[in-house]
């Protein structure tokens, strides 16, 4: 009888993780079709700008991927929050997710602004403001993965790093206002800037534009940047399960 109920017990804890697999697969599924119409989008729909030319199309992935950063560092704030509550190692690995996601983003960010750059600065890159926090943020959250393998002890490393990602988020933060509170910022304000950008950099009104910005931004903020992170998630815990079977063979 009491073997009976174990193995009941085991189909139903395997059954949440079976639809949990089945809803990952289709909403990555969904992201990528999203992708897709968002690309369509991007190099077909909207017009040409009158001012760049194509190389402003980067702005939909540059906006897009700053923004999806900015929402996934911010999953990192509210993951350490709530290990230092719990501490659940659950929202520990949530946190990690969320930053190293977080991270790759703000990356493409920084890429594809440099590569904007180049034809409308003539330069690659300068240390304006918005550039140096920029680059100021991806250091800071580099160092929160640099911190986490310096620490041996599972707990001290879980608390340490939730400190840590919370306190990193200011450099997000400033990154984010920098070009409202900075005057010599050569970098367009885009969003709240009105429909014509006179300022260097700045676009103009083009046919498609803001349609195919609203999409795309939705698309890295409600697609991309989550499922991500929840492919991160996965493999964290799996590659828990390793090493807790590598402790297990050890004893």
């Amino acid at each position: 009888m009491s073997a009976v109920n174990v193995g009941m017990g085991s189909a139903t804890a395997e059954k949440p993780k079976v639809n949990r697999t089945r809803a990952l697969r289709l909403y990555t599924l969904m992201a990528v079709a999203a992708m897709g119409i968002a690309l369509f989008m991007e190099l077909f729909f909207a017009g040409t700008d009158v001012q760049q030319g194509d190389v402003q199309r980067l702005f939909y992935i540059h906006m897009g991927s700053f923004f999806s950063a900015f929402f996934a560092f911010t999953g990192g704030v509210l993951g350490g929050v709530a290990y230092l509550r719990t501490r659940d190692p659950k929202w520990d690995t949530f946190a990690l997710a969320c930053i190293e996601v977080g991270l790759v983003l703000a990356f493409v960010n920084v890429a594809t602004g440099s590569i904007w750059a180049r034809p409308i600065w003539n330069t690659w890159w300068t240390w304006d403001p918005r550039l140096t926090s920029a680059a100021v943020m991806l250091l800071t959250y580099a160092a929160y993965l640099m911190l986490r393998k310096g620490i041996d002890n599972p707990d001290t490393r879980r608390r340490f790093a939730s400190i840590y990602g919370i306190l990193a988020f200011s450099t997000v933060l400033f990154t984010l206002l920098v070009t409202r509170i900075r005057p010599d910022t050569i970098h367009p304000v885009v969003i709240g800037s009105g429909p014509s950008v006179n300022q260097e950099g700045g676009f103009a009104v083009t046919q498609g534009i803001g349609v195919t910005l609203g999409v795309s931004m939705v698309v890295w903020i409600a697609f991309l940047m989550p499922v991500l992170i929840w492919w991160r998630i996965r493999l964290e815990s799996v590659l828990e399960r390793v090493d807790q079977l590598k402790a297990a063979m050890e004893r």
